[in-house]
């Protein structure tokens, strides 16, 4: 006899591994899950002490992954372990049940603080999948909002510090390769098991296609803060279109990036594409000045500018918006949508053999989406986790 589920749900629209599945179910055994199947299948594997959710047709996938935050709820991850919790608080009621806490330039004592804050909390806490470091070794020119006072370019010295405070749990970092030893530096990292993403860089088409080639694997927030596509100068995109094993993040927020050409992101790259937040602490917070690293920010109409300059700050993008968004404006299929929140994000830090799928074995991360794609229920690591409210992304 086939031992009972801790967890079931049940008559739900099952959307994983790319396809789409009416009248499904999937069963939870503490923290995995146990088993899938349609109909009324599951019955014998549920007794009185099975926690069960009708779905009632609705949407049910893995849960979000975002590779690419920096906060919400009023709250940065970069300061301290109470700001990141009252932020993942918040991406998890949209759905993102693991995160990469990304984390600004700055400083050399505060990013080697900063590193070892997250791989305390994620010694911890397995729904933290450890930092990214976007920045400290980036482009002056395209540096975004980030504080021109603190980049470098990197030496072999400050990222040892690095990798010895992160202690194993670096996950990725965003540099411009161009800079003087980015090419040592990409080595450096990816012999650490680090994924480097080229971003924030005035590197050309064939500078990026080396920095590939030498093992970079992401390009961090897709058109934003690099060249642009241009007939004559193909720059970073079109070079990460044409390495076949590189992710490419998107803001779909509909500020950083046209829907239009974000349909040509996934036209061009098919299987490449991760939908990211870039959040800052507005997300889930309204409008009203923020601070991003020791920069001003406004937020207007839930777009984030620097105060000085106008230039674009991060988002108030949650994960559930951007599949959202995917779907209505983007003009993609569902399975499309999720697999860019869920199973494309997980391979691009390592983690596709236990993340992003709802296939028996993977971990029991699940998101709930009813039929205007909004969040019902999130399950991470087989425990529904609270929802609270916040003003919408």
């Amino acid at each position: 006899m086939d031992p009972m589920f801790t967890r079931l749900i049940h008559s739900a629209t099952l959307v994983s591994d790319g396809v789409s599945q009416q009248d499904a179910w999937v069963g939870f055994e503490g923290t995995l899950v146990a088993g899938t199947g349609t109909g009324d299948s599951w019955r014998s594997r549920a007794d009185a002490a099975t926690e069960v959710t009708d779905a009632g047709g609705d949407y049910l996938t893995p849960g979000f992954i975002d590779i690419h935050s920096h906060g919400a709820a009023g709250a940065a991850f970069d300061d301290g372990p109470a700001a990141i919790a009252q932020a993942l608080t918040a991406h998890r009621s949209h759905g993102t049940t693991r995160s990469v806490i990304s984390l600004i330039s700055a400083s050399p004592e505060k990013l080697l603080a900063n590193l070892a804050t997250v791989a305390e909390l994620a010694r911890h806490d397995p729904l933290i999948l450890g930092s990214h470091l976007e920045g400290p070794f980036i482009d002056q020119e395209f540096r975004g909002a980030h504080d021109p006072a603190v980049l470098r370019s990197p030496t072999a010295a400050e990222i040892d510090q690095l990798l010895k405070a992160a202690d194993g749990t670096l996950r990725q970092i965003t540099l411009a390769p161009e800079l003087a030893r980015g090419s040592d530096a990409i080595a450096a990292f990816v012999a650490a098991g680090v994924r480097v993403a080229v971003g924030h860089t005035a590197a050309t088409y064939a500078e990026t296609r080396a920095a590939f080639e030498a093992g970079a694997s992401i390009l961090t927030h897709a058109f934003n803060a690099m060249r642009e596509i241009h007939h004559r100068a193909p720059g970073p995109v079109a070079a990460a279109f044409q390495a076949p094993g590189v992710t490419l993040e998107v803001i779909n927020d509909g500020v950083h990036v046209h829907p239009n050409v974000v349909n040509m992101l996934f036209a061009s790259a098919p299987g490449r594409i991760a939908l990211v937040t870039d959040a800052m602490a507005a997300a889930c917070a309204g409008d009203g000045q923020y601070e991003l690293g020791s920069l001003n920010v406004i937020v207007t109409d839930g777009v984030a500018r620097l105060s000085d300059s106008g230039v674009i700050a991060g988002s108030t993008l949650t994960m559930d918006a951007a599949v959202r968004r995917a779907i209505t404006d983007v003009g993609l299929s569902v399975p499309q949508a999720v697999a860019a929140a869920t199973a494309v994000p997980a391979r691009a830090v390592g983690r596709e053999g236990d993340l992003g799928s709802l296939a028996p074995g993977f971990a029991a991360d699940a998101v709930l989406l009813d039929r205007d794609f909004r969040v019902r229920a999130v399950w991470a690591a087989g425990v529904e986790l609270p929802l609270i409210e916040h003003p919408d992304a």
